[in-house]
This record gives C-alpha cells, sequence and structure tokens, in this order.
C-alpha cells in the first residue's frame, strides 16, 4: 500500500499489519500527519496537532514491536481526541476561548488508557463550546466543515472528531455525548458513533457538560474499529463515582458474531415516536431506514413496533436539565483558578468581564436557562418536572425492551444542513437531536452507523441502535450485521464515497 492508501484503511486494518510487519507506525502516523496538513485547513477538524508526540509514541511503538515485546492490539495505530478532554501537557480548551491556552497537569482516564494501548494522539479535535450544540458552529475557534460538502455542518458538539474520521485524518476518535453528540455526528458524516451505557467508561477528567448525561465513547468508520476502541476505553475506575464496577462488555466478539449476518430470533423494536411516520424526518432519511430494516428482516429478525409515549417530552425535559446542570459546572470558569483572565478593579467586576467575554452566546444563553431553572420558587416547576419526565421515558424503555432486543431509528431527522442555516435559530437546531437524547435521559447505550446515501442530495443518513443498559455487545451484533450487509453493496465504508477534500 501506499501511504495515501493506509489512510484509508481501517483501524482493524492498520492493527493487523503492523502486527504482520507490513507498515510501520511511524509510517502509518505520519501519513495521517500529511494528510492533516493537506486537508484540514478548509475542514478544521483539530484545533491543535501534537506531530511531535504522535511520532514519538510511533517510534517507541515501533522499536518494542522489533524487540519482540507484546504489545496491545491497537498499539501503533493513530487517534484523535475531542478537545474535551485532559490531556497533559497538550492544551485543553473545550472549544472556549475561556480555556485558550489551558495545559492540564493531569491526563483524564481515557486518555491515560489511550496511552497505555500504545497509541499515537494526533491532536485535539474542534467541538462546540463545552459540547453545547448539533453543529460544531459554536466553537469558539470557528466551525468545522463536513468533508461530504464543505458547505455542511459535520454535526455536535464531536463534528471535530467525526469531520476526521470521514476526512480521513485519522482512523479512530474519540468522542461524548450528552444529547447524542457522537451518534448526531456520525449520522451526518457517514461514519459510526457510539454512546456506551452511562457509567460503562470513565468520566474522570472529562470536562463537564451535564453530568447526569455525560457519556465518553469510541469514533470510527465501521463498527469493528469502534468495538475494538470501546474495549480499550471501557472498565471500571475508582476516579469516577459514577463508574460501573463491571467488565468492559464483549464489543470484538459481539461484532465478529454479527459480521456473520445471522440475526434469528433477535427482536428489533421500531419506536413509533422516532420513526418518521408522523412527519419531521426527511423522506430520504426515512427511506434508508426502512430499507436498513428489511435487510435486517432478511437476515432472521423479527421487527416489531412498539410505542414510547413520554419521548414526546423528552427534548424539553432535556433543555431544561442540561441548562441546570450545566449552569452549576461552568461556574468553576470564574478568572480565579485558571483559564481567561480579564482584570478589572475588583474581583466580582474581574469575574464578569472575564465570563462575558470568554463565553459564547450559546453557552451564555444555556447558564441564563439553568440558573433561571434552579432559582428559588421555579425548581419543583421545571428542573423537578423535568426529572419526572425523565423516569417516565426510563419506564418506557424498561416496557419496550421487554417486548424486544434493541430498539432502532434514524439517527437523525435530516442529513447535514448548511453551515449557518440554523445557528441563530435554537429551538430548530435543539429538534436536531429528538432521536438521540432520550437514550442520554435513560443511561442506555446506542449506536449510529451509516444506512446510506439520502437520494434527494446525495449526503449521509445514520441508523440508530439502542441497547438496554449493561447490553452494549448487542449494539454490536447487530450493527455489524446491518453494515456487512450494505457494506457487501458499497464495496467498503460508506465514507469511501465521499468527494474527495481539496485545499
Amino acid at each position: 500500500m501506499t501511504t495515501t492508501d493506509w489512510t484509508r484503511a481501517t483501524a482493524a486494518r492498520m492493527a493487523d499489519a503492523l502486527a504482520a510487519g507490513e507498515v510501520t507506525s511511524v509510517e502509518l502516523t505520519q501519513a495521517h500527519l500529511d494528510r492533516i496538513g493537506q486537508i484540514d485547513g478548509p475542514v478544521h477538524a483539530f484545533l491543535h496537532i501534537d506531530a511531535e508526540g504522535a511520532l514519538a509514541t510511533a517510534r517507541a511503538v515501533d522499536e518494542d514491536r522489533a524487540a519482540g515485546k507484546e504489545l496491545p492490539r491497537l498499539a501503533g495505530v493513530p487517534i484523535a481526541v475531542k478537545d474535551v478532554l485532559v490531556t497533559q501537557g497538550l492544551p485543553t480548551t473545550a472549544g472556549s476561548r475561556i480555556l485558550e491556552g489551558w495545559m492540564p497537569p493531569y491526563d483524564a482516564t481515557v486518555t491515560r488508557k489511550i496511552r497505555e494501548a500504545r497509541m499515537p494522539i494526533l491532536g485535539k479535535t474542534n467541538m462546540d463550546e463545552f459540547a453545547m450544540g448539533s453543529s460544531t458552529e459554536h466553537s469558539g475557534y470557528g466551525p468545522t466543515r463536513n468533508p461530504w460538502d464543505l458547505d455542511r455542518i459535520p454535526g455536535g458538539s464531536g463534528g471535530g472528531s467525526a469531520a476526521a474520521l470521514a476526512a480521513f485524518e485519522a482512523p479512530l476518535a474519540i468522542g461524548s455525548d450528552t444529547g447524542g453528540s457522537i451518534r448526531q455526528p456520525a449520522s451526518v458524516t457517514g461514519t459510526v458513533g457510539v454512546k456506551p451505557t452511562y457509567g460503562g467508561v470513565s468520566r474522570f477528567g472529562a470536562i463537564a457538560l451535564a453530568s447526569s448525561l455525560d457519556q465518553l465513547g469510541p469514533c470510527g468508520r465501521t463498527v469493528m474499529d469502534t468495538a475494538l476502541l470501546h474495549e480499550v476505553m471501557g472498565g471500571h475506575d475508582v476516579n469516577d463515582a459514577t463508574s460501573l464496577p463491571e467488565p468492559v462488555p464483549g464489543c470484538v466478539d459481539a461484532a465478529l458474531v454479527g459480521a456473520r449476518m445471522d440475526l434469528t430470533g433477535v427482536r428489533i423494536g421500531v419506536v413509533k415516536e422516532l420513526s418518521g411516520v408522523d412527519g419531521g424526518f426527511q423522506d430520504g432519511v426515512k427511506q434508508r431506514f426502512d430499507e436498513s430494516l428489511e435487510r435486517l428482516r432478511g437476515m432472521g429478525a423479527e421487527v416489531v413496533e412498539v410505542s414510547c409515549p413520554s419521548f414526546e417530552y423528552a427534548l424539553a425535559a432535556y433543555y431544561v436539565i442540561l441548562p441546570s446542570e450545566a449552569s452549576s459546572n461552568l461556574a468553576k470558569f470564574d478568572s480565579v483558578r485558571f483559564g481567561l483572565r480579564v482584570e478589572k478593579d475588583t474581583v466580582e467586576k474581574t469575574m464578569l468581564a472575564t465570563r462575558a467575554e470568554g463565553f459564547g452566546d450559546e453557552v451564555k444563553r444555556r447558564i441564563i436557562l439553568g440558573t433561571y431553572a434552579l432559582s428559588a420558587g421555579y425548581y419543583d416547576a421545571y428542573y423537578g418536572s423535568a426529572q419526572k419526565v425523565r423516569t417516565l421515558v426510563q419506564r418506557d424503555f424498561a416496557a419496550a425492551f421487554e417486548q424486544c432486543d434493541v430498539l432502532v431509528s434514524p439517527t437523525t431527522p435530516t442529513t447535514p444542513f448548511k453551515i449557518g442555516e440554523r445557528v441563530d435559530d435554537p429551538m430548530a437546531m435543539y429538534l436536531n437531536d429528538i432521536a438521540t437524547i432520550p437514550a442520554n435521559l435513560a443511561g442506555i447505550p446506542g449506536m449510529s452507523l451509516p444506512a446510506g446515501l439520502a437520494p434527494e442530495d446525495g449526503l449521509p443518513a445514520g441508523f440508530q441502535i439502542l441497547a438496554p443498559a449493561h447490553e452494549d455487545a448487542r449494539l454490536y451484533r447487530i450493527g455489524a450485521a446491518l453494515e456487512a450487509s450494505l457494506t457487501a453493496d458499497w464495496g467498503g465504508p460508506l465514507t469511501a464515497q465521499a468527494p474527495e477534500v481539496t485545499a
């Protein structure tokens, strides 16, 4: 393979080639760094590139492999990290000007696991500021663009990680998902993204947005690639009080089983409220979803319809709970301890000036909303009521999973919209997460994988799979089966059909 060909290989293929001596980690890492240098200008997937650190890790891996040392499966395979994860020695900004230039003194648990897996970290990817957004237009450092069409959004908040995959700038990436920020970008860039069960991946060292909703997860171009990364990231962490004290689910084994395309005995539930039957979903997105269901039926799965009536209120409840928790979490950015400081003559004025200058409009909007919802006299009416709706959503999921093994829906109502199209209309932006938010309210795992290109615009549409808590492996079995059927027609991952990005 040429170096260009290697950037288009899957992470699993890279890992096998490294083990077989077909390629070195330095060659792989340099190929991706070259690719970033060539095309990231217009894409803007990365906020910071760590060429020196990535190549140093790659050289060390090559030396140990040459010496015959036993190495982890993904050792030497490059990876991109969303800028929400703290990384010792590398800038971490969460996409906000208020943290511009901040160098964390420690690694997040997931960052440490990536380093222990001996994976070269290419750099930190762009995101909506403090993960507040669905388009990466709310980054304090400018928007990321979708490699399928540079005039369109790559999703959010993790648009940088998804765009890096779709543009072949990285084979794997880390994302975070508070209301769909892994799955929604995966959907609109034709990639794969997984939100694990809440607590299945440590949040220690992830800059918090809404602590009861946030979850880190793997992003890749194939189901198997995300399975491999999931098993690196997952596991109990004593530093995270919400971390589950149980082993990582068998994601890789489940993906291998699913790739055989036998779903005999599997019951798949179509969520009536998220199926697009009542409108609101783009025709091409609905068409690709229906076609994917037929493929699952063809592999032996039984498809049934289930109803989750409380989902009608999930979006409204989420946009009370999230701002409330964000208001509390972001109080620490006060100009006193770290980050930006706009000097004034009193501490109070310094704090006000710093937060006014450092936070963007969307962050300010949600802080104000959350502070209001938590204020005296309104807590029960808003935050308390939203938590009651959350309980109803959890009960609906529990009832639905008594009827089926997994639930499915389109991941997003539309293909990627144009940059600037919704940035001044928060409600239209929020509606983009209507299908992904319920999983975060319930803490259950979810996956988005490509369902194909919508016929009316030739842009990616996503297929979402949801499983009961702790049953992440089901996502990989069903996802790998559908992927195997689709890619047999496509001739490989959907991203191979994306137009070439030119600087």
